[in-house]
């Protein structure tokens, strides 16, 4: 009899950031690459940062309502309080990425690669995860009003303690992907769910929807 296995846990890289430098927001431009820097209390909004580079760098309390960043790529890098009503990051790369304590309205980030990513007690309205790539990420203590990943590849995926308005599953592709502390409350797309972990409790909530789509007449 092969062995039964379980939900493989996201896997995160330790981000350490020491002797970090000051850094100068108003020198930021498009597609040039930052290392090394810390940047405090800043605001972004509507600064074109198509294609920036931050490595081994560091935000805290950073205003970043429709900055566009197109293609950015942040690897090694902790943010905590970012404010953007409206987060433009569509195909950015997020490589051992910390997110704490923030707010993001509408956050478009699809066709993006996220790996070994955290975001942490951040509030989150509709996140556009469409065509992305997800590898080693975990969602501890979010509100999510509504998060789509039509389409997007899954693997080692796990949200802890998190809410969910609207769960959009179209197409996607899912591997470990632990949704037993996550509570929803309406799933799209659940025949997408083969590869992710759920509760006996919340299969039966989802019973309905799987009769409908296999075609049962449930009569009492």
């Amino acid at each position: 009899m092969a062995r039964k296995t379980s939900t493989q846990a996201p896997r995160l890289d330790a981000i350490r950031l020491v002797d970090l430098a000051a850094g100068d927001p108003e020198t930021l431009e498009p597609h040039d690459v930052y290392e090394g820097l810390r940047f405090d209390g800043v605001d972004l909004a509507g600064r074109d940062l198509v294609g920036i580079q931050f490595r081994e760098c560091s935000f805290d309390d950073v205003q970043a309502h429709d900055a566009a960043l197109r293609g950015a790529t942040f690897a090694d890098v902790g943010i905590t309080r970012l404010n953007a009503p409206i987060f433009s990051a569509p195909r950015a790369e997020l490589r051992s990425v910390a997110i704490d304590g923030s707010r993001l309205g509408s956050a478009e980030l699809y066709e993006s690669s996220l790996s070994s990513v955290h975001i942490s007690s951040t509030k989150l309205g509709f996140v556009n995860l469409s065509g992305a790539t997800l590898l080693d990420v975990l969602f501890t203590g979010c509100s999510i009003d509504e998060l789509d990943l039509g389409s997007a590849k899954l693997n080692r995926v796990a949200f802890v303690d998190c809410t969910i308005g609207v769960l959009s599953l179209n197409h996607a592709t899912l591997t470990n992907v632990d949704l037993r502390r996550a509570e929803f409350s309406r799933l799209d797309g659940f025949t997408a769910l083969a590869g992710a972990t759920l509760t006996s409790g919340q299969v039966a909530d989802l019973a309905s929807s799987f009769a409908e789509h296999l075609g049962i007449r449930v009569e009492d």
